[in-house]
């Protein structure tokens, strides 16, 4: 193909998208002259295959073929409905591995939308990421927080870190120290640090209640502040094994610390490339 007929595909492809409950999504009775069919029979099967693979991998068809109604204009300004269906970015990608790769729309979309499929798993994996390192930027809050409150009650830093450890035994159903050596982690590295993002949260939720417990209750001294603590982490372990979460049992994830350097990273690139694409324009413009 040409690199004028790549550059038309795209903007085609492109402008042809909609909105369908706020999720991204195209006609397929549009979608169906942009992959070259002329007839919306033939195009039906190849929606059929592909409704058939996503059921394959265990995704719900419904969520990505959904059946809804397309309105066109008919003679003199009349309008009439016809049957259509609303396809998500993956539905496409489907039907494009489905489709007459000899037609050169086809072998385009299938490029397109595994391109731009990839892409979107990279922006919600980077998001996954960022959420679980603020996660932890407030959990590590949180808990200074709260060792400051107990300093005010008669519990040092030695104490902090024993409530601190009943607390994540009561969550985990397992001490700090064989929870680390369950998942691998370094003995002088925060458990924190390993977490998955809901287990962060978990903790934090439970360090909160008992900040606030602590200050309500006016409690004082090591014993009845750890007993509160307890209470609490029980508390959010029930809530979470009532949703069949199982704390203990979920794996554990990346080394947090290497997550926010290599976002820092991504930052620092995206300034530079913004920094260098303006002076070339300031040149531009010289």
């Amino acid at each position: 193909m040409k690199s004028t007929e790549i550059k038309e595909l795209f903007v085609r492809f492109e402008c042809a998208t909609s909105e369908l409950n706020g999720i991204e999504c195209w006609s397929a009775r549009d979608l169906q002259f942009l992959f070259g069919y002329s007839k919306w029979e033939n195009f039906v099967k190849v929606i059929d295959k592909a409704k058939d693979a996503c059921k394959n991998v265990g995704e719900i068809t419904n969520d990505h073929f959904p059946d809804v109604r397309k309105v066109i204009e008919a003679g003199k300004g009349a309008q009439h409905t016809i049957g259509d269906v609303a396809l998500t970015r993956y539905a496409c990608y489907l039907i494009a591995q489905n489709g007459d790769s000899r037609k050169p729309e086809v072998a385009f979309a299938q490029t397109y939308f595994a391109v731009q499929t990839r892409r979107a798993e990279i922006i919600e994996q980077r998001l996954l990421e960022y959420e679980r390192v603020k996660a932890r930027e407030k959990l590590s809050q949180t808990e200074k927080n709260l060792s400051g409150i107990l300093y005010e009650r008669g519990v040092d830093d030695k104490g902090f870190a024993i409530i601190r450890s009943k607390g994540d035994q009561a969550l985990f159903k397992l001490s700090t120290h064989l929870l680390k050596y369950k998942f691998g982690i370094p003995e002088n590295r925060p458990l924190a640090d390993f977490l998955p993002t809901i287990s962060i949260k978990a903790k934090d939720i439970a360090a909160e209640m008992t900040s606030l417990n602590v200050q309500n209750k006016d409690l004082s001294g090591q014993n009845p502040i750890e007993k509160e603590h307890v209470e609490n982490s029980s508390a959010v372990r029930k809530m979470l094994i009532e949703r069949e979460i199982l704390p203990e049992n979920l794996p554990p994830a990346e080394d947090v610390k290497k997550i926010q350097r290599k976002l820092e990273g991504d930052e620092k690139k995206v300034l530079k490339d913004l920094k260098k694409a303006k002076t070339k324009k300031s040149k531009k413009k010289e």
